[in-house]
């Protein structure tokens, strides 16, 4: 059935209404959390983890969601408004992030490991890296809409390279949070909701190293990604059971009751 210009603006228009909510949601918990910890909470020297990662991460969705929209937007002021925005709220969200990682290892190194259902946080660093790779190679693509030709060309340098040096990084955190999960299971890992920060992190890495494959043309980036989504559907199936065993005891339980 052939799209009509009129279902078109439709659905751009959609699109752009549930963006912009989500982006200025984001915006606000980026702004507003950590202001909260600094004026009103005083926090123990171990008490750094993966968690406080979930507030700043949400501006760099916004970034990688926004790309695809921004060459389907009026050409001109509003496109490259877009544009630039998208890039700023990138930024916002990795130096943020960059920090908090900064604390999260220094609990790490300095501190007692973390055992029990806060293992599974450390993995959301992952996912908030290779956010930043995902969105580099969407802002890079829609670039050329909105901006002269040697910046058009310097966000692609931006994407791969940086995008690149990102994922180096990203990897390091993959290893050092598979590491410490392991080491966790052959304790016994108990079940929590935190499993779900498995799913994320394994997402974020399937886009970032798919932005990467399709920018360079490399085969290790292709089955790479190929690779990381067998893990996370695996992944997804693993938790998706045993949430629903979980409820399925907590319901007997009560029952019981």
């Amino acid at each position: 059935m052939p799209v009509t210009g009129r279902s078109r603006c439709t659905t751009l228009c959609a699109d752009l209404v549930l963006w912009s909510a989500g982006t200025v949601l984001g915006l606000v918990t980026a702004c507003t959390v950590p202001y909260l910890m600094v004026t009103r909470h005083r926090f123990a020297p171990d008490a750094a983890f993966g968690g406080w990662l979930l507030p700043v991460v949400p501006p760099m969705v916004s970034a990688a969601a926004g790309a695809p929209l921004i060459p389907r937007v009026p050409a001109g002021q509003v496109r490259l408004a877009m544009l630039l925005g998208c890039h700023a709220m990138l930024g916002l969200g990795l130096i943020a992030v960059v920090l908090v990682l900064a604390m999260v290892y220094s609990r790490l190194v300095h501190h007692e490991a973390p055992g029990g259902a806060s293992v599974p946080t450390v993995w959301i660093g992952v996912g908030a890296l290779d956010q930043a790779v995902t969105a580099l190679g969407g802002l890079a693509t829609a670039a050329p809409s909105a901006l002269p030709a040697p910046y058009a060309r310097g966000c692609a340098v931006l994407a791969l390279l940086g995008g690149l040096g990102i994922w180096g990084f990203a990897l390091l955190w993959l290893v050092l949070a598979m590491a410490l999960t392991v080491r966790e299971i052959r304790k016994g890992l108990p079940f929590a909701p935190t499993w779900w920060s498995f799913i994320f992190p394994l997402g974020a890495c399937v886009t970032g190293t798919s932005a990467l494959a399709s920018r360079t043309g490399s085969q290790m980036f292709v089955w790479g990604a190929v690779v990381l989504y067998a893990l996370l559907v695996a992944a997804w199936a693993v938790v998706a059971w045993h949430s629903l065993r979980h409820v399925g005891a907590v319901r007997r339980e009560r029952a019981r009751r």
